[in-house]
């Protein structure tokens, strides 16, 4: 009897069963399932750019425009209207930058302190230490940042008005110009941060209106008043 199963055919013996197709399935997403990685954005990172930047702009667009409505309430010439709006680009543009400069320095004290306080024992390693360091916001960043978002806010009412003569046609064109920048900006900042574009752009061009129009007319009140 065991000679007789020895002797049987090699073809006849049972060959191993093929691998199932949902074996391979899953083995296959196993290898590849490390490619899929999702890269996952931190947008709380770009709070710091974005704030100084967002707010750099607006600033600039606000307060130049605002400046430049005011004297324009009282003086209709073209000349004193574009020389008021440089002097508060340069004025502005330097007064973001110290200030942005003073505050992220505050910032970055406060964390370089934290840091000294949590390796008193030897804690943390040079490598840990310089790693988070590199992560600390850059004052002088900052500050070249805001100044240069201050100046391009700025920017829009200067060339608005600069070309224009006409003094009513000038106040409309300054309105409008400012108007779109606004919209601009909000809609930017709400791409940059992830929230409802509409709400933002809205928000911030109502308050430019706000701004604006109550700037020219408290000066043109004062000036009929002949203060």
């Amino acid at each position: 009897m065991a000679m007789a199963l020895s002797t049987q055919p090699q073809d006849q013996q049972q060959s191993p069963p093929p691998p199932s197709p949902l074996k391979v399935d899953l083995e296959g997403q196993t290898k590849q399932a490390p490619e899929q990685e999702v890269e996952v954005v931190n947008f709380s990172k770009r709070a710091q750019w974005l704030r100084a930047a967002v707010l750099g702009a607006n600033d600039g667009l606000l307060s130049t425009a605002s400046l430049m409505m005011g004297v324009g309430a009282v003086r209709k010439d073209p000349k004193t209207m574009v020389i008021t709006g440089v002097a508060g680009l340069i004025g502005g543009a330097c007064s973001m930058a110290i200030g942005e400069l003073v505050s992220v320095y505050s910032q970055y004290d406060i964390e370089v302190a934290q840091i000294k306080r949590e390796d008193r024992n030897g804690a943390l390693g040079v490598e840990e230490i310089d790693a988070r360091k590199e992560k600390l916001p850059s004052p002088w960043q900052a500050a070249g940042a805001s100044a240069l978002a201050f100046a391009v806010g700025a920017l829009v009412p200067l060339l608005a008005a600069a070309f224009v003569k006409e003094y009513k046609v000038r106040l409309v064109v300054v309105i409008a110009a400012v108007s779109m920048a606004l919209i601009g900006f909000g809609w930017l900042s709400a791409v940059l941060g992830k929230v409802p574009a509409a709400k933002s752009a809205s928000r911030v061009l109502v308050g430019g209106w706000l701004a604006m129009g109550i700037t020219f007319g408290l000066t043109k009140l004062i000036g009929s008043a002949g203060v």
